[in-house]
């Protein structure tokens, strides 16, 4: 099975697919019909990888973390997309989308985030190519997210509270659409994640497939072969886990893992971990695994890590779950927290509470001596501090 592609209307097995209202429609066929062409031209790639390398800061390190492989003994190695200028894998997702909106003539951009990296990604992208931006972002996330609310407003972005529902990522999402609807001829929509209708979840892992281009050239560059035993990533849409995954999800011998956010614990009510809890159904345009009622309403998720706050996954996930291509494992917010200091201490990294998600792994999972570990560490913990600050305040670690 090829699990990297989804088929021509966009579904990833059963899930995926564009399910959106009609006055929608226009927006998402533009971009149906052009991306592909657009993204894959060389005057695109030349643009594109330049800004990548002399830019973003790319290839990002794959360092081997010798502390860490001697605590858990196995060889961990880590892919280091913390390292890019604004701090996480989102801008190889930013500059792809703003450039591709700058060709298809748009002129404005909006965009939704819950941790505030994409945000500050998109602004950061726009800044440098002359378009108007306005993100929206959860009334809730921009009070816990206050450093990267900031930086926005610094870019010259406008920053949106979304006031309804649980005021998180969602909630944020479902008033960019809204936008979008009101603004189809000027306005290009970018999403952050592998989520949304048909072409958003494909467009977003080809932008993001750098990170597994890079950890196979590096790896062979480094051991003398180009496939790790293991790849971990944490996923809520997805979309650091689909840059990780994406060359090596066709290879059967690299063994997939995906970390979600478990909350304060799967029977808890408070919880992000959609595999073990959704069903099938339509969230934002693509049909996944949504944590819902019966009747069909979204229950509200909870993370203590704002950018895995979301109640579904990308369809491009649902999928490696359903065919059991990835092993998941729910990763509760003491978990994370502890390994965040955990990497901290050992290895003087300070790692985002996302990609904490991802480092608990470890503690869950025994690997082999010789195991060859790849875990991205997608973004770094800066925009976290207030929440570790309390945890060091109260001395519980």
């Amino acid at each position: 099975m090829n699990y990297k592609n989804p088929d021509e209307n966009g579904y990833y097995g059963e899930f995926g697919g564009a399910f959106i209202p009609e006055m929608l429609y226009p927006n998402v066929e533009e971009l149906q019909k052009n991306y592909l062409e657009i993204i894959e031209s060389e005057d695109f790639q030349n643009e594109y990888q330049d800004l990548l390398k002399n830019y973003v800061g790319r290839a990002t390190p794959l360092y081997f973390s010798k502390n860490l492989s001697q605590k858990y003994n196995t060889q961990v190695y880590l892919k280091r997309e913390d390292l890019n200028h604004t701090g996480a894998h989102k801008i190889n997702n930013a500059l792809g989308q703003v450039l591709l909106a700058k060709r298809l003539g748009k002129n404005r951009i909006i965009a939704e985030t819950g941790a505030g990296q994409h945000g500050v990604a998109t602004a950061t992208a726009c800044a440098l190519l002359g378009l108007e931006c306005i993100v929206y972002m959860g009334e809730i996330d921009i009070q816990r997210q206050a450093p990267n609310v900031a930086r926005m407003k610094m870019l010259g972005t406008k920053v949106m509270a979304a006031t309804s529902g649980s005021k998180t990522l969602k909630d944020a999402v479902n008033e960019a659409l809204k936008d979008w609807i009101n603004n189809p001829v000027t306005t290009h929509y970018v999403i952050g994640s592998v989520v949304g209708p048909h072409p958003f979840p494909d467009l977003v892992a080809r932008f993001q497939s750098i990170i597994s281009k890079e950890i196979k050239e590096q790896l062979l560059e480094q051991i003398g072969r180009e496939n790790p035993d293991y790849v971990i990533a944490c996923v809520g849409g997805g979309s650091n886990a689909a840059g990780t995954f994406y060359h090596f999800v066709n290879e059967e011998n690299v063994k997939i893992i995906a970390a979600e956010a478990g909350g304060l614990g799967i029977d808890s009510g408070k919880s992000a971990a959609t595999t073990l809890l959704g069903t099938l159904g339509v969230l934002h345009g693509s049909k996944s695994l949504v944590m819902q009622t019966k009747a069909g309403q979204v229950i509200e998720p909870h993370s203590i890590s704002a950018g895995l706050d979301y109640p579904g996954i990308g369809p491009f996930h649902a999928n490696l779950f359903k065919e059991k291509r990835a092993e998941f494992f729910s990763i509760n917010d003491e978990e994370a927290l502890r390994s965040a200091f955990d990497l901290t201490k050992l290895e003087g990294i300070i790692p985002a509470l996302e990609s904490a998600h991802a480092l608990a792994v470890l503690d869950k999972k025994k690997f082999n001596e010789n195991d060859i570990v790849v875990i991205c560490l997608s973004g770094r913990g800066d925009k976290d501090m207030e929440t570790y600050l309390k945890r060091l305040d109260d001395g519980s670690l």
